[in-house]
């Protein structure tokens, strides 16, 4: 499995990332996992200096031996225009590579995205191995992208559901912000939020198409659905993703967020057949706009679309094999993974067999969304 690159005799290159923390900082941090609070910490990236902030991100990943990383940078105030990002261990994705698989799979069906690219880390000089650097999803995301400016708000449990039913206790909500967690923007927003799950929930059935289009960008909507069902990502629905509302059209827009389980593997790296989600989804707001016999219409017309010319082996076999070839090398040298390298590339004919195998069952399936 060798590159144009490699064939002609060197390799693509990754950055290599080289952190130093204080012995004793990094005895406290490793301390409690639990606990969000930074440490300072010098980073180098082609021989220029940052000084950062470094904690641990993530909730049962913390648990994992290969730990995932938040940085803040602070000296200088920005790193390639942006103040923090996110290094991922993707410790339970033998692939390495669902993630940015994903988020690439997003931005090509024409969703907003974050973007990603694979770093080597040390840490005072131990090898920590290959991660995932990840956008964050904040107001350096919306300027990157010349976006209006906006409220941006990132779903941290099942009770983003768009519903005034908690996931987590199937009892009333006790607050229309359950589940939310203001990243960008004032509590004066906080009103547009929870109006929308409001509206969402309580607009006549014969007044919802033309009321939710006041408040949602509905075609974006229907695509990132599309790109949740495509990867099948179970928990996609309601969490593993960030609402937008933009300041000036005043519509939301979701952006997805954490899509390791996804490509025919659970968050446990273990196989999920691929028709364990279904074409419609879940959610209160997915039913509600998919009750709407023109937003059935045009989901249906999305997916034909999507599977004749992205979600296939033809479109997506090429970028698996790049990614796959870029990183392969350092995962070698990974210490959590180097003992792995037979499932790293069992991978790619796994992967490409569930896009075969969930591209033959959504077409199944897309008689479902016919008729009123």
């Amino acid at each position: 499995m060798n590159t144009e690159n490699e064939r002609k005799g060197y390799r693509v290159q990754i950055p290599h990332y080289k952190i130093f923390v204080h012995p004793i900082d990094f005895r406290d941090l490793r301390k409690d996992i639990w606990i969000d609070a930074p440490v300072m910490a010098k980073m180098t990236i082609d021989k220029k200096k940052y000084e950062i902030d470094l904690a641990y991100r993530g909730s049962h990943i913390r648990e994992f031996p290969k730990k995932s990383y938040h940085l803040s940078f602070y000296k200088p105030p920005l790193f390639r225009g942006v103040k923090e990002v996110h290094l991922n261990a993707e410790y339970k994705d033998p692939s390495f590579i669902r993630n940015k698989l994903s988020f690439d799979f997003f931005e090509a069906i024409g969703c907003l995205s974050p973007k990603s690219e694979f770093v080597f880390l040390t840490i005072n000089g131990k090898k920590e191995g290959v991660y995932l650097q990840l956008e964050s999803v904040d107001e350096y995301f919306l300027t990157s992208r010349s976006l209006p400016k906006g409220a941006i708000y990132y779903a941290i449990d099942g009770d983003a559901n768009f519903s005034l039913m908690s996931d987590i206790d199937q009892d009333v909500k006790k607050s229309l912000m359950a589940g939310y967690e203001r990243k960008v923007g004032m509590e004066t927003d906080d009103a547009f939020l929870q109006a929308f799950i409001m509206k969402i929930n309580t607009i006549p059935r014969e007044e919802f198409e033309q009321e939710i289009q006041k408040m949602l960008q509905v075609d974006k909507y229907l695509r990132w659905l599309a790109g949740v069902v495509c990867t099948q990502n179970f928990d996609g629905f309601v969490h593993n993703y960030a609402l937008y509302r933009n300041a000036e059209t005043g519509l939301f827009e979701v952006i997805p967020w954490d899509y390791d389980a996804t490509w025919g593997r659970d968050i446990d790296g273990i196989v999920m057949e691929e028709d364990y989600v279904r074409i419609e989804g879940f959610n209160t707001l997915t039913a509600r706009i998919l009750d709407v016999p023109e937003f059935r219409k045009q989901y249906k017309k999305l997916l034909e679309d999507i599977l004749e010319n992205v979600f296939n082996e033809a479109f997506l076999k090429p970028k698996i094999e790049e990614m796959q070839d870029a990183i392969r090398p350092y995962l070698a040298q990974d210490p959590y993974r180097n003992q792995q390298m037979h499932m790293f590339d069992e991978e790619l004919a796994f992967i490409c067999q569930f896009i075969k195998d969930r591209g033959d069952y959504i077409r199944s399936q897309l008689g479902n969304l016919e008729g009123a």
